[in-house]
């Protein structure tokens, strides 16, 4: 019987219950594909982040409930909270490896974190109509990045209030859709939605925001930025746009730690 320590943690989250849930499992070497997949599938969590420490570096994979994906940023704040706060790593920038995504970085600065991913490359596409039937609401401009689709509202109040038809979501070929548009008190907010990933509506996307920050960046003319995402938990990111990379930063509380027990 190999046991597997496993841990949740509410990322983006500056109170416990908000934010986005995510599981950590610490790996000593990978399990095959299908046993993680399976207990991603048992855990029933937007993500569950595996790590296996490799020298001076962590490598890290994703899987939501039915498949792996190419990059999760709320499992990867989690995954730098369980290392710098339930197992004591002293060093200030944590160096995670993905096959699918590359060098991922994270940094602590009291007690936010803050991830540096590659930023996004976005391009303006004529799909209006097509996101119009997704969302029940006529965008004002519609992006295509490199798993996205993503479409601008015309203000706050239409991104949350907007009905998702999680049905024509499905059909689109790509990881999922973020709806988004320029905050009242914040500098943006934004919905992300993957049904065709397993996850009706995401509460707070890290990886989304690889997208976001290079177009509002352009659109407001800044690259300091503080977004929020409007899910039923919601979660505050603090945006920083840096040409190829971007930083996305929260806070993260833990939930729960446990062990799994695999045959």
């Amino acid at each position: 019987m190999e046991k597997i320590r496993i841990y949740q943690v509410d990322a983006f989250a500056e109170s416990l219950f908000s934010g986005n849930p995510a599981a950590v499992c610490m790996l000593d070497k990978w399990l095959p594909d299908k046993t993680m997949q399976n207990i991603a599938a048992e855990n029933n969590l937007a993500e569950t982040a595996f790590i296996v420490p490799v020298d001076q570096h962590f490598e890290i994979r994703w899987f939501t409930p039915a498949v792996e994906v190419d990059l999760c940023g709320h499992a990867t704040l989690a995954s730098a909270f369980v290392l710098f706060e339930c197992l004591g790593y002293q060093e200030p920038e944590i160096s995670f490896i993905s096959l699918r995504s590359g060098a991922l970085r994270v940094s602590k600065q009291n007690d936010t974190l803050f991830l540096d991913f590659p930023a996004d490359i976005i391009q303006k596409i004529d799909s209006v109509h097509l996101i119009q039937k997704c969302i029940g609401t006529r965008p004002s401009e519609v992006f295509k990045g490199k798993t996205d689709f993503m479409a601008v509202l015309d203000d706050e109040n239409e991104v949350q209030n907007l009905i998702p038809d999680f049905q024509e979501i499905s059909k689109l070929e790509a990881r999922g859709l973020i709806v988004t548009a320029k905050g009242d008190e914040v500098d943006f907010v934004s919905r992300f939605f993957a049904p065709q990933s397993g996850i009706d509506e995401d509460p707070v996307t890290g990886s989304a925001h690889t997208s976001l920050i290079p177009l509002w960046s352009d659109k407001l003319g800044k690259n300091e930025m503080i977004a929020r995402q409007l899910s039923k938990r919601g979660g505050t990111i603090f945006c920083s746009g840096q040409g190829a990379r971007c930083r996305i930063g929260g806070k993260a509380r833990l939930y729960l730690t446990g062990e799994i027990f695999i045959p």
